[in-house]
């Protein structure tokens, strides 16, 4: 409850929080208790532990860089709600105002890196997006941070490439991309109703009134759909070809491996991302 108090020509605003009513504050005939407000708290900070699974998996299938905004998100998701609260039960381990940004930036970013990862795009090509959508979502949170079009523009833009890039796979291939109907049935059928069930909360049902609840059951959802919707691990690239592994050493090591060194390595003639296992072999 907010009251203007104007002496002449000024007006001062008053503001009760946490249900708290009356000129003074006084009226507590709808405050929230203690226990209330530890209990939103720890829903809209503890709803952010469901992002540990879908970061176990990104580990799990090589996704270093979408584990890393996944970590991101959780945390400074945990520690802004922590010191957004209205009442007593506040924790701010830095300036609000970086929380909140950070927050916002982990969230979307969190939906952009797992669309653009699902679209399977050319690893420099992905790093090339992944870099612009950082850019970009910084300067749009910078313009207007509590714009709905800020979580659906992006979100709609990534969502247009995954498609072009998935018809244009499914043309070449001459068959549905992804491949197998396991993937569909089990995976992006379940992962695409979490996540639709997520912004359809976030859009529509929470208020003011609902907050703390509805918003923790929106980070469970999305934490959930990143899990069904990153992709499986990527297959290892081609190598080159055994004729190209020259063993230019070949001492034996004291747990019976040799080191095959390959010749184009070695004269930096190679990027040594495309190096393959083969250079190392046992004897």
């Amino acid at each position: 409850m907010c009251v203007c108090v104007r002496w002449g020509g000024v007006c001062v605003t008053l503001c009760c929080v946490t249900g708290w009513n009356g000129w003074g504050c006084t009226d507590n005939l709808y405050a929230l208790s203690y226990g209330f407000q530890l209990l939103a708290t720890l829903l809209l900070c503890l709803s952010n532990l469901m992002f540990v699974p879908p970061v176990a998996i990104a580990v799990r299938s090589q996704y270093l860089l979408e584990a890393s905004v996944y970590t991101f998100t959780m945390f400074f998701s945990t520690f802004y709600h922590a010191c957004d609260q209205p009442g007593v039960v506040v924790l701010c381990i830095m300036d609000y105002d970086v929380l909140q940004f950070c927050d916002f930036l982990g969230s979307m970013m969190s939906v952009w890196v797992t669309v653009i990862a699902m679209a399977r795009l050319q690893p420099i090509i992905k790093q090339i997006l992944y870099l612009l959508g950082a850019m970009l979502l910084s300067m749009a949170l910078q313009l207007d941070r509590h714009g709905l079009w800020n979580l659906l523009g992006p979100s709609l833009f990534a969502l247009g490439i995954m498609a072009i890039a998935w018809t244009i796979r499914t043309i070449r291939r001459r068959r549905c991309y992804p491949p197998t109907w396991k993937r569909w049935v089990f995976y992006l059928f379940p992962g695409t109703v979490i996540a639709m069930s997520a912004v359809a909360l976030y859009t529509f049902v929470e208020t003011e009134e609902n907050y703390f609840y509805i918003h923790s059951i929106w980070h469970m959802l999305i934490a959930g759909s990143v899990g069904f919707l990153l992709p499986p691990r990527p297959r290892p690239g081609r190598g080159p070809a055994p004729s190209s592994v020259v063993p230019l050493q070949n001492k034996r090591r004291g747990c019976g491996y040799q080191l095959c060194v390959n010749e184009h390595e070695e004269m930096g003639l190679v990027d040594p991302a495309m190096v393959s296992i083969n250079s190392i072999c046992s004897s």
